[in-house]
């Protein structure tokens, strides 16, 4: 007799097999050692959002199919392990996938193991080990979540290297970006140095690579409005010389405050004398309240001879001069100093800089 064909069983759920997998790949990691905790949940949170992705294009309305399968799996994923799979976290997964996975190219085959359910922990002890070429990520998955947010790939490399790099906190990063410090280093380079930074981060090889404009001392807690002097301002910056430092940029290491030294029976102060690592040179700043005069920018070269003169030793670099004033002017500091001048006048404010302004400005000085 013929056999009767048998029907293929219809499955309950369509989203089974994709919970098991996603399941499997939670509890693989829950169990993996605590050394490198959060590097393990970026990992996972990457491969969930490929597994999202993959079950996703199987669909013939992805839109539609997506939202469905995306409430599903919060529900069941919830329900079993608690809070950090709702539907908005899903969803970060998926785009966390969906921008890295083309960056970490080949890298990507150090994790194909992670495809097999029960594997993951292994894995990822030998990706949390001492060869960082087998790293495709290194912050946080707070980190990551925020860096989602950034639109433009070059500033969100940008700031991938330098928290990386920096050892920032997600509070640093957070302050580094509203700042615009993308924006504003890049203001101070030329094309090639643009696309060094979101390649390289920012790199210190001259005395140039160390400025940006303006800084930003928000942190101070200086009003615009209330008077203050240039002995306030100092005394602040000192109160808060972590951030001051942070601000600043790679390598600086404060040395003095009112640093004196004596010139043919006179004393001079400098308001705040910095050594930089990086370029191995004494960095010399000069604060300024008021109009920014020839005097100041005079005065600040007397200060820099007499160190590259009688400081600075023959192994170190010349030393770098920074009038950071409120509001400078170009022609005036263009006439004043030669054109090989280490010295530069700054600006500073005291609130923090409005992204949109500092974005405006930067293609506009692309264009020209």
């Amino acid at each position: 007799m013929p056999k009767t064909p048998r029907t293929a069983p219809v499955a309950a759920n369509p989203t089974s097999a994709l919970f098991t997998r996603i399941r499997s790949l939670i509890e693989s990691a829950r169990n993996t050692i605590a050394r490198g905790v959060d590097l393990v949940q970026v990992h996972t949170n990457f491969e969930i959002g490929r597994h999202i992705v993959e079950f996703e294009q199987q669909g013939e309305d992805r839109a539609e199919y997506g939202k469905a399968v995306l409430k599903q799996l919060a529900e069941r994923l919830s329900t079993e392990f608690g809070s950090g799979f709702s539907v908005t976290n899903l969803k970060l997964m998926r785009q966390f996938y969906v921008l890295y996975s083309p960056r970490i190219g080949q890298t990507l085959s150090d994790l194909s193991v992670l495809h097999t359910p029960g594997t993951i922990g292994q894995t990822l002890s030998g990706l949390l080990g001492t060869d960082t070429s087998k790293r495709p990520f290194t912050l946080s998955w707070s980190h990551y979540v925020f860096l989602l947010g950034i639109q433009k790939a070059e500033e969100r490399s940008f700031y991938e290297i330098e928290s990386t790099q920096q050892n920032w906190t997600l509070r640093d990063l957070r302050r580094q970006f509203q700042s615009g410090l993308y924006e504003r280093l890049a203001l101070s380079r030329d094309p090639e140095g643009i696309r060094q930074l979101a390649q390289q981060g920012q790199t210190v090889s001259r005395a140039s690579d160390l400025l940006k404009e303006p800084l930003v001392l928000e942190f101070l807690g200086l009003s615009e409005q209330a008077r203050f002097s240039e002995s306030d301002l100092e005394a602040a910056i000192i109160s808060q010389i972590e951030r001051f430092l942070l601000e600043l940029g790679k390598g600086f290491l404060f040395e003095a405050r009112q640093k004196r030294f004596t010139f043919d029976d006179e004393h001079f102060f400098v308001d705040l004398v910095f050594y930089n690592r990086l370029l191995r040179c004494y960095v010399l700043i000069d604060l300024k309240l008021g109009k920014l005069t020839h005097q100041d920018l005079g005065q600040m070269q007397m200060y820099v001879n007499y160190f590259d003169r009688y400081v600075k030793t023959d192994t170190e670099a010349a030393t770098v001069g920074i009038v950071l004033c409120k509001k400078k002017h170009e022609a005036l500091v263009e006439i004043t100093l030669p054109k090989d001048a280490n010295i530069h006048a700054k600006e500073y404010q005291l609130y923090l800089p409005s992204k949109e302004d500092l974005q405006r400005k930067l293609a506009e000085w692309a264009e020209i």
